[in-house]
């Protein structure tokens, strides 16, 4: 794929990396080289080792304050969390040996068995080096937690309260949420029977129904019941991490996991706004429609957009991104129109780009993205129509949204 590489010992060698799993792609693990770094060295030069990175920070900072942005959206470098110039916001994963239940669609990753104690000990690991990286700073304004989680899809019944017509399947005695749906049907229903007639069932007793069943839907009840279970697995989820950061982040917001739009239950919705401060969303269109998002009347929560973008083939990408546009001034016009439609709600104080810079151009390693979303490409030389955009939307912004 490449017509050239450097020697390991040569002056770019440094810039070999290697990815010890991906997420997609013909190959599960290898050596990468990322040439946006190496292009960041041949640019600002290296005095004393990685020196060309604290250039590129600072340039960095100053483009974002020039270009007229408020903040650093989610996935900013640690790097740049102490750097007191411009607001930003963090983010971390929770990983670790919990248990797994899957919503039959898991895109990123299965779900996390919440019930399971080792997830609320992994959350509090997670909160706590999310916190020692951000040092109690006043310049980081809260906390993304996860991302994209597979909460459920919305195209049939089935799809959208996937994780309980998965987990009652299972077995209580080595799954935990499935084991809290038992006990949650049992305290409603009391005696079987009762559960029998309501979901038009056959279960021999509470035992059996434990051991796992089969969850077909056969009637209203028993989905108006599978709603409630969604809602108590996504209310323990978000109950878990919001006291994750409660204790070792008091005084950040905490932004909830970035519903995808294909990703986002009214179920799981509602629960994330009793524990997050601020709902987040990823929303990939051409804008926000009143129509789509009457519900954040409902919710009454102040919202933000973790990620949109837009891109075109004239830049040398093979891939425009998830939103063509027909060039790079018919893509500045359509982020400028987004933005627009962001400020015009209410509920919404603000959105993030994803993302400031180009994909290599033969994919990244985790999944083979080779988008053409950045504000910079991979030579670090800005987009100038992007540029001109912001610059416009931002002088205009307080204007449009407070009229004053």
């Amino acid at each position: 794929m490449f017509e050239w590489l450097p020697s390991y010992e040569g002056e770019l060698g440094n810039h070999f990396g290697y990815r010890r799993s991906a997420h997609s792609g013909p190959i599960k693990r290898g050596e990468t080289y990322s040439f946006y770094s190496a292009n960041l060295e041949r640019k600002y030069g290296e005095t004393t080792p990685r020196s060309y990175l604290d250039e590129w920070e600072e340039v960095t900072i100053q483009r974002m304050l020039n270009w007229g942005f408020t903040s650093l959206g989610n996935w900013t470098d640690p790097r740049f969390y102490d750097q007191e110039r411009i607001p930003y916001f963090a983010n971390g994963w929770i990983i670790g040996d919990f248990k797994t239940v899957s919503s039959g669609n898991d895109f990123w990753a299965p779900m996390p068995d919440v019930f399971d104690p080792k997830f609320e000990e992994r959350a509090m690991v997670t909160a706590e080096t999310v916190a020692q990286e951000v040092q109690n700073s006043p310049w980081c304004v809260g906390v993304f937690i996860d991302n994209e989680k597979s909460f459920g899809r919305p195209e049939t019944d089935e799809a959208r309260l996937g994780i309980v017509f998965h987990t009652l399947r299972r077995d209580g005695k080595d799954v935990p949420t499935k084991r809290a749906f038992t006990n949650a049907m049992k305290a409603k229903y009391g005696d079987i029977d009762a559960l029998n007639s309501a979901w038009d069932k056959s279960i021999n007793s509470w035992e059996d129904f434990d051991k796992g069943i089969d969850s077909s839907i056969d009637s209203q009840t028993q989905l108006s019941d599978y709603s409630i279970l969604l809602e108590l697995y996504a209310d323990k989820y978000f109950a878990i991490v919001a006291k994750a950061l409660d204790t070792h982040m008091p005084n950040h917001l905490y932004l909830g996991a970035r519903f995808p739009d294909w990703g986002m239950p009214m179920e799981v919705v509602r629960a994330a706004a009793s524990h997050v401060d601020v709902m987040s969303y990823n929303s990939y269109k051409e804008g926000l429609p009143d129509h789509k998002w009457t519900f954040l009347e409902e919710i009454d929560k102040p919202s933000i957009i973790g990620e949109f973008h837009f891109g075109a083939s004239d830049s040398g990408l093979y891939h425009p991104g998830l939103l063509h546009a027909a060039n790079q001034e018919d893509r500045a016009r359509m982020y400028k129109e987004y933005m627009e439609s962001v400020i015009d709600n209410p509920y919404f104080i603000g959105a993030h780009w994803f993302q400031y810079i180009d994909s290599p151009i033969t994919g990244r390693a985790y999944d083979g993205e080779n988008y053409n979303v950045g504000f910079v490409s991979v030579a670090d030389v800005p987009y100038a129509p992007m540029v001109k955009a912001a610059k416009t939307l931002h002088t205009e912004l307080y204007d449009r949204r407070f009229g004053k």
